[in-house]
C-alpha cells in the first residue's frame, strides 16, 4: 500500500467483489487507499476477508481502467463528451429499432450488476424503456434453475431455501465449492470456519463432485460423480428416503405442500442400483447418504453451478428442494430457510419487489428456447444475431459483463458482436467483449458510489444489513451507471415523443431520489423499517449509516406460510412442467444401461478463490503465482493419452479447440478433465495489460452454445465432451497432412 503523510482516514464498507459481503476497514490519506483490512467488528464477516478484498484499491487505481466515453474509429478510441455519448446512443439504438422494430436490440446483462444497488434498481427502468424481448444476462449460464424451481414451487424466483450452515449437523453439498466462491446462493463469510463448525459439534460435511475441490478437501467425505447425472443420484437419494426408509417427514408442512403422492410415484423407479451404471456412485453408497440424511438431528442438501449448469439442472434444485422437504428440513432451523431482508425483494411493496417471475410467455426466434423472467437464454444470443430474418438482432447494449468469456462459443459471439449495425457497453474496460462497441460508457469505480446489497441480503446465512458510502467523491467527469441507464431511458422516450410533462416528472423524481432515496424507502417500507411513520424506531438509510459496521437482525427463522408468494400460499412439490421433464431423463439415462466411454472426455469448469470476473485478471495480485490456467487431468487418463505433467495438450470439442499446459492429478475423476474459467485474454484488441500476460485460454471457446438444459435454457456447461491429444502428436498430424497434400 501506498504511504504518505497526510491525515489518516477511517472508511468501513462491504466489499461488493463476490457474494460474501465481508466487511471492510479501509484506510485512506491524501485520496489514496493505505490499508485494507477485515472488520473485526461487522456483526456478520466478524473480520474474515478474502485475497480478492485488497484488489478494490487497485481496480480504483488501475491505469486500464476507463474514465470517460470513448467511440471506436478507424484509427482507434477516441474521447468524447458524456452528452455526444448518450445522445448518440440514444439516437442510433431509436434509429435501429424504429427501421427494424423493437427486437432489434438486444441487451446483455453481466452479474456485477447484483453488486450494486443503484444498477439493481434503474436497470429495470431502462430495459422497460427499451421495450425489446430480447433481454438475455449472466442468470442462464448459472443460477437460473434455482429461480425456475423457486418460481413453480413457492411463487417467487427469488424465494430460494438457504442452507442454516450455522445451526446444521449435516450438510450434503453437490456441485458446490463454496471455500472458493465463498458461498454462492448462500451468503457466508468466513464459509471455512461455519463448515469446521459443523464437524466440531458432531455433524459431518459431504461434497459431491466430480473434481475433489477445496472444499471437499476438509468435508468429512468427498464422493465422485460422473457429470451431468446428479438428477439420477438426487432421485435415487429420493427413492430410499420414501421406499426404504421412514417414509416422507414433512412435519407441519404438509399442511401446506400438494403432490406427496406423485413425488412418490415418480421415485419409485429411480433405485440406487438404477442410478449407479451412469453416475459412477455405488448403490451403497448413495443409500447409506440418504439414510445419514433422514437420521440427523438437521441435516440440509445444497446444489451450485455444477448441478444448475448442466443439461437437467432443473431437475436437480426441484429435487434438492423436495429432499429438503421430505427429511423435514425445510423450513426448519438446521436446514433450509427463507431470509427476511430489511430491504425485501421478495415480500416488499411491488414498486420496490422484484419480479415474482415468469416462464414460456414466449421463445427465442430460432431455437425457440423458453422465456424466464423476462429473458431469454444467452445461449441463444449469438444466433439471435446471425440468423437472418424478422426479428434478428441488429444492434447490442451490454452492461457490466463479457458474454464472449463467459458464455458458451465464445467465438461465435465474438463474430457475432463484429457483425452488428451497433454496440455499446456500459463496462470500463476494453475487454474481449467491449472491443466490438462503438461507444463505451465508463461508470463510477466501485469506491466511488454508496453500497447496499440488496441480493445478497436476500441469500445470506442471516439476517443482517449494512449500507456503505462512497470512499471517495466522484469526479465531475464521472457518471455512475444508474445515472446512464436513467439517462438512456429519458432519451430514448423523449426521441419517441412519448407524454413530455409526465415524463419530465418522473426523470427529474428519480433523479432526486436516486438509488439512496430509494433504498431509504425500501429500509422503512421493510419488516424492520419505520413503515413510513415518524417517532416509531426502526430501520432507514439514516439509522444504517449511524451504524457504520453493519446490523445484526437476527438468524434465519420458520416463516411458511407466511414467507410463501404462490397465490393460494402452498408449496407445489409436483410443478407439472418439471415432471413433464422426466421423460427427456428417461431417455438420455435408459434403465438397466450403462454410460459407455466412447473415447471422449467430460470438461468441467472451476473457480480459484482469487477468481471471480474475468477482469480481476488484470489485478497483479490476484494473478501472481503459480499459473492456474491448466487442465486437470487424471493420471490414468494422462497414461492413455501420452500427456505429460507441464506438457501441453489440445483440447478440442464441437465448437473449438485450444491449448493448454497440462496439470495430472487424481483430484478429478477418470474421465473428467477440468479447466477454470476466465482466461483466454489473447484477443487483438483487448486492451488489459496485466490480464494479457496471464492471457491462457477461454473454457468458452470449448463449451457448446447447443448444449442447454431444455427445461429452463440454462447453458449445459458441465460435462461438455471434448477430445484431448498431446500438442507432439497434433503437431505430427498436421505434418502428415501436409506432405499428403503436397
Amino acid at each position: 500500500m501506498s504511504k504518505t503523510s497526510s491525515p489518516s482516514e477511517t472508511h468501513f464498507r462491504t466489499c461488493n467483489l463476490c457474494e460474501a459481503m465481508c466487511g471492510l476497514r479501509i484506510e485512506t490519506a491524501g485520496g489514496r487507499v493505505t490499508s485494507i483490512r477485515g472488520d473485526d467488528e461487522d456483526p456478520f464477516s466478524k473480520g474474515h476477508i478474502c485475497p480478492k478484498a485488497v484488489a478494490l484499491q487497485d481496480l480504483h487505481e488501475d491505469p486500464d481502467r476507463l474514465r470517460q466515453p470513448v467511440r471506436r474509429t478507424a484509427t482507434g478510441w477516441q474521447p468524447i463528451s458524456w452528452e455526444e455519448a448518450l445522445d448518440e446512443t440514444a439516437r442510433r439504438l431509436h434509429a435501429i429499432q424504429r427501421e427494424h422494430g423493437k427486437d432489434s436490440v438486444g441487451v446483455y446483462v453481466g452479474n456485477p450488476t447484483v453488486h450494486d444497488h443503484g444498477a439493481m434498481m434503474f436497470l429495470p427502468l431502462f430495459l422497460r424503456a427499451l421495450r425489446t424481448k430480447n433481454k438475455f444476462s449472466a442468470s442462464s449460464v448459472d443460477q437460473l434453475p434455482h429461480q425456475l424451481a423457486a418460481y413453480l414451487m413457492f411463487g417467487h424466483q427469488f424465494l430460494i431455501p438457504i442452507p442454516d450452515i450455522d445451526h446444521t449437523r449435516y450438510m450434503l453439498i453437490l456441485g458446490a465449492n463454496p471455500l472458493a466462491s465463498n458461498g454462492s446462493l448462500m451468503t457466508a463469510p468466513g464459509v471455512r470456519h461455519r463448515l469446521k463448525a459443523i464437524q466440531q459439534r458432531g455433524g459431518k460435511v459431504v461434497v459431491v463432485d466430480p473434481r475433489k475441490t477445496e472444499t471437499a478437501h476438509i468435508a468429512d467425505e468427498h464422493v465422485f460423480i460422473r457429470p451431468g447425472t446428479d438428477a439420477l443420484f438426487l432421485f435415487a437419494l429420493l427413492h430410499v428416503l420414501l421406499e426404504e426408509e421412514e417414509g416422507p417427514k414433512l412435519g407441519r408442512l404438509a399442511e401446506y405442500a400438494d403432490g406427496l403422492a406423485t413425488v412418490r410415484e415418480l421415485a419409485r423407479g429411480f433405485t440406487p442400483e438404477r442410478a449407479e451404471p451412469h453416475t459412477g456412485v455405488p448403490a451403497e453408497t448413495t443409500r447409506r447418504i440418504a439414510r445419514e440424511l433422514s437420521a440427523s438431528e438437521t441435516a440440509v442438501c445444497y446444489g451450485r453451478v455444477g448441478v444448475s449448469t448442466q443439461a437437467f439442472g432443473a431437475l436437480c434444485q426441484w429435487l434438492i428442494n423436495v429432499i429438503n422437504i421430505v427429511t423435514g428440513n425445510l423450513d426448519r432451523p438446521g436446514g433450509a430457510l427463507f431470509t427476511r431482508p430489511a430491504f425485501d425483494i421478495v415480500g416488499g411493496p411491488k414498486a420496490m419487489a422484484m419480479s415474482r417471475g415468469s416462464y414460456g410467455r414466449w421463445r427465442s426466434r430460432v431455437r425457440s428456447l423458453p422465456e424466464f423472467g423476462g429473458e431469454l437464454p444467452v445461449a441463444a444470443l449469438g444466433e439471435e444475431i446471425l440468423t437472418e430474418g424478422s426479428g434478428r438482432i441488429r444492434a447490442m447494449v451490454t452492461s457490466a459483463g463479457n458474454p464472449v468469456m463467459s458464455t458458451p462459443n465464445g467465438r461465435q459471439l465474438d463474430t457475432a458482436f463484429a457483425s452488428l449495425d451497433f454496440m455499446v457497453c456500459i463496462d470500463p474496460y476494453i475487454n474481449e467483449t467491449t472491443r466490438h462497441a462503438h461507444i463505451i460508457l465508463p461508470p463510477s469505480s466501485k469506491l466511488e458510489r454508496s453500497h447496499y446489497d440488496l441480493a445478497f441480503h436476500a441469500l445470506a446465512v442471516r439476517n443482517t444489513a449494512k449500507y456503505s458510502p462512497p470512499l471517495f467523491e466522484p469526479g465531475p467527469d464521472t457518471r455512475h451507471d444508474w445515472e446512464l441507464f436513467l439517462e438512456l431511458k429519458h432519451r430514448l422516450e423523449t426521441l419517441r415523443g412519448e407524454p413530455r410533462v409526465r415524463g419530465e416528472l418522473a426523470y427529474r423524481t428519480l433523479k432526486a431520489l436516486g438509488p439512496d432515496g430509494l433504498l431509504d424507502l425500501g429500509l422503512r417500507a421493510g419488516p424492520y423499517g419505520l413503515r413510513l411513520r415518524p417517532f416509531r424506531k426502526g430501520l432507514s438509510l439514516a439509522a444504517l449509516k449511524a451504524q457504520p459496521h453493519g446490523v445484526d437482525l437476527g438468524p434465519l427463522e420458520p416463516s411458511i406460510p407466511k414467507r410463501l408468494a404462490s397465490r393460494d400460499r402452498r408449496i407445489q412439490l409436483a410443478p407439472e412442467p418439471l415432471v413433464a421433464d422426466l421423460q427427456r431423463l428417461h431417455q438420455t439415462f435408459p434403465e438397466g444401461t450403462a454410460t459407455t466411454e466412447d473415447g471422449t472426455l467430460l470438461l468441467i469448469g472451476r473457480r480459484h478463490l482469487r477468481d471471480n470476473n474475468s477482469w480481476m485478471h488484470n489485478v497483479p495480485q490476484l494473478v501472481k503465482g503459480k499459473p492456474r490456467c491448466t487442465l486437470m487431468v487424471h493420471p490414468d487418463d494422462a497414461r492413455r493419452l501420452g500427456l505429460q505433467e507441464g506438457g501441453e495438450a489440445v483440447i478440442s470439442s464441437r465448437v473449438g479447440e485450444v491449448k493448454a499446459p497440462v496439470s495430472v492429478t487424481d483430484e478429478v475423476m477418470p474421465g473428467v478433465v477440468s479447466l477454470p474459467h476466465g482466461y483466454g485474454h489473447g484477443r487483438e484488441g483487448v486492451q488489459l495489460r496485466v490480464a494479457g500476460e496471464h492471457a491462457g485460454v477461454s473454457i468458452n471457446d470449448l463449451t457448446d452454445d447447443r448444449a442447454v438444459d431444455a427445461m429452463s435454457g440454462n447453458a449445459a456447461f458441465s460435462g461438455v465432451q471434448v477430445r484431448i491429444r498431446p500438442v507432439e502428436s497434433a503437431r505430427t498430424d498436421e505434418t502428415q497432412q501436409h506432405a499428403a497434400i503436397g
